[in-house]
C-alpha cells in the first residue's frame, strides 16, 4: 500500500494540501484560507489569536491554535487547552452540518473544562462555565 499522505523531511505527517475556513482539504492548487502558524504563543496570545479566527469564522483554525497551546503547556493547563481547543471542534462539526459529532465534542470539551475548574488551574481570565454555556446554546440555536 503506498502512502500518498504529504509528508515533511522526518517522515511525519504534514498537510500540504489547501483547506477551506471550515479546515476541509481541497484540491491541490485551490485557493483556501492562509494556515496557522504552528508555533506555540504565550497563554493570553493564543486566547487572542483563536478569539480572532471564530471572529472570522474560522474555527477549526482556532482549534488548531488552541492545540498548538494544548501540546506544549505545562501539565497543569492541559485540560484547559484540550477543552477549548474541543469546544472549537465542536463548533466546526456545527458549522459543517454535523449536529451529533457536535454535540459529542462541547460535552467533551465540557469534561474537561469542569475538571480543570475544579482543579482550580488557571483560567487566564476566563469563565469557564460561561463558555460552556454559550457552547451549548449555539448548537441548540441551529
Amino acid at each position: 500500500m503506498v502512502d500518498e499522505r504529504d509528508r515533511d523531511g522526518q517522515g511525519r505527517a504534514q498537510q500540504a494540501r489547501p483547506r477551506d475556513a471550515l479546515g476541509r482539504p481541497l484540491p491541490y492548487g485551490a485557493a483556501g484560507v492562509e494556515p496557522i502558524s504552528e508555533a506555540p504563543l504565550p497563554p493570553r496570545e493564543t486566547l487572542g489569536y483563536a478569539r480572532s479566527l471564530l471572529e472570522e469564522g474560522r474555527p477549526f483554525a482556532a482549534h488548531e491554535a488552541l492545540e498548538v497551546r494544548w501540546k506544549s503547556c505545562p501539565e497543569e493547563e492541559r485540560e484547559l487547552w484540550q477543552g477549548l481547543a474541543q469546544l472549537c471542534v465542536g463548533l466546526t462539526h456545527h458549522a459543517r452540518g454535523n449536529a451529533v459529532g457536535a454535540s459529542r465534542l462541547v460535552e467533551r470539551a465540557a469534561g474537561h473544562l469542569q475538571e480543570h475548574a475544579q482543579a482550580a488551574g488557571p483560567t487566564f481570565g476566563l469563565d469557564l462555565a460561561a463558555l460552556i454555556t454559550c457552547a451549548r446554546l449555539r448548537l441548540q440555536d441551529a
